[in-house]
């Protein structure tokens, strides 16, 4: 335990000093331990990424310390950083196989998507760089909308590095008679993917996915999701933006 903190510490000292350049926060780098909560063993680096020339569904790894990814069963818990945010400046570079999946969670509700869309003439909020349909578990998983589509499909193709760019404003809250109320939806004030605005002053009336019927809350962790398919990171970052 005593190792752990210390880590911690000397970890938040390196980003401080990182901070230099803008307030950043770099979540690959030093020990996961220190910038996730209880990260998976399933989360390890490696070196590069490629496409298994043999089944493209399938990502091979090279040994070494660059990257960071849930390889080779592309299943594993997903990440919560343990700083929090209400209004994050995230960006992500990633890299997926065909057909794979994942997402980062903003405030840990609201979702922007990552799959391999590459091609498709019609996208959906489930697709690469949309905002996640809400959803319900019973009596069956479904989705109750279409989520909130990009406006254009900029997703690249399997196997290809990509970057995806958020500026997220968390939903205002004002006490009224001791009880906080909401005067402020919340908003994706921008999100590219490799470089093309996908979204722009996209209002959010709820939470995303399963979480739509919870409270929304104030502040709350970035959440990479790595439960539902292969995907390796290169670039995870992040800083708190003035509001409202």
């Amino acid at each position: 335990m005593r190792h752990v903190v210390a880590t911690v510490v000397i970890w938040l000292m390196g980003a401080l000093v990182r901070a230099e350049d803008g307030g950043w926060v770099d979540f690959l780098a030093g020990e996961a331990e220190a910038s996730f909560k209880k990260p998976s063993a399933g989360w390890t680096r490696c070196g590069a990424v490629r496409l298994d020339p043999s089944n493209p569904k399938k990502l091979l790894a090279v040994p070494g310390d660059s990257i960071w990814s849930n390889l080779p069963k592309g299943n594993c818990a997903d990440l919560y950083t343990q700083a929090q945010f209400t209004n994050p400046e995230v960006e992500i570079e990633f890299c997926i196989p065909n057909g794979s999946n994942s997402g980062v969670k903003l405030l840990g509700v609201y979702e922007i998507q990552i799959s391999d869309s590459y091609g498709k003439k019609r996208v959906d909020g489930k697709d690469c760089g949309g905002i996640y349909p809400r959803t319900e578990l019973r009596p069956v998983y479904r989705d109750l909308d279409l989520g909130i589509e990009p406006l254009v499909n900029a997703c690249g193709k399997p196997g290809e590095w990509q970057s995806l760019r958020i500026v997220f404003h968390g939903a205002r809250f004002e006490a009224k008679n001791g009880m906080p109320k909401k005067v402020q939806n919340a908003r994706f004030d921008l999100v590219e993917l490799n470089g093309q605005v996908v979204h722009k002053n996209c209002l959010v009336e709820t939470a995303t996915g399963l979480n739509w019927t919870l409270p929304e809350p104030v502040r709350g962790p970035l959440m990479l999701q790595l439960d539902h398919g292969l995907v390796a990171v290169r670039k995870f970052r992040a800083r708190e933006l003035a509001g409202p």
